[in-house]
């Protein structure tokens, strides 16, 4: 497989992880980390990092809006329990 090829897939599957974990508000943060060892939060540092690495400055609010298609402020008022 080419690595453009597989970045591709891999792309598509990180955005149908964020859909899928969108359309799951109910499953909280404590949930996936004890039964994953990762959570929104984890997603949205991988991702900020990976940016730095890569020379983009994203910050990890920035990153978590990404993620949660919200502030983060604003997915604890209306999700966390």
């Amino acid at each position: 497989m080419e690595n453009a090829t597989r970045t591709e897939i891999e792309a598509a599957v990180f955005r149908k992880l964020i859909i899928h974990l969108d359309s799951r508000k109910d499953v909280q943060n404590i949930d996936l980390m004890n039964l994953s060892g990762f959570c929104r939060n984890c997603l949205a540092k991988w991702y900020s990092a990976e940016a730095i690495e890569r020379g983009e400055e994203i910050s990890i609010p920035s990153a978590k809006e990404i993620v949660y298609g919200m502030t983060y402020e604003e997915w604890k008022e209306n999700f966390q329990k």
